[in-house]
């Protein structure tokens, strides 16, 4: 058990945070030991407060860091169910490090998957005049939980794995199209 003094105003308080509840945050958010210590003092141990002052910090990083070089990454395959739609996407990051975590893995396959099941017309674009509902990728609900949109998800990956992370392209193929 760690006491952590909190200094509110003029007044201290002492709240008490405890190394369950940091390594529950710290699994939850993937932030590291000391910003989840911050983050339950500033939230006075409540964790769903953490949970937020953390991923504002980790957006305010990755908006930093959006500038960086992105040279390192994958190829994600992604074939559905039956062989009759397939995709190919590439995903960079800073370090062939971060490549290689279940984190970015993972989102590289959600995103190959996204792009599968929505085909979308390009990655950023404006829709043209004529078709409104034209939603490029990064627009797009994200398929897994539709109050995040695809670059909701990519900043939140961004900010657990502490890189910028880019979607450079992708191809979509379809069985007779």
């Amino acid at each position: 058990m760690t006491l952590l003094d909190l200094h509110v105003g003029k007044e201290s308080e002492v709240v008490d945070v405890s190394t369950e509840m940091v390594k529950e945050l710290r699994e939850k958010s993937g932030a590291g030991v000391m910003d989840c210590k911050r983050a339950l003092s500033e939230a006075k141990g409540n964790m769903e407060q953490a949970m937020v002052i953390l991923r504002e910090q980790g957006l305010a990083q990755v908006a930093k860091r959006a500038g960086r070089e992105a040279g390192e990454g994958l190829v994600e395959a992604y074939v559905h169910a039956g062989g009759k739609i397939g995709v190919l996407l590439e995903i960079n990051c800073e370090t062939d490090f971060v490549a290689r975590t279940p984190e970015f893995r993972g989102l590289a396959h959600d995103v190959a998957m996204q792009i599968a099941a929505t085909d979308p017309p390009s990655l950023d674009d404006d829709p043209p005049a004529d078709n409104p509902d034209w939603l490029p990728l990064l627009r797009q609900p994200f398929i897994k939980d539709s109050a995040k949109s695809i670059a909701d998800v990519i900043k939140d990956t961004a900010a657990k794995t502490g890189e910028n992370i880019v979607i450079r392209r992708f191809a979509r193929f379809q069985l007779g199209s």
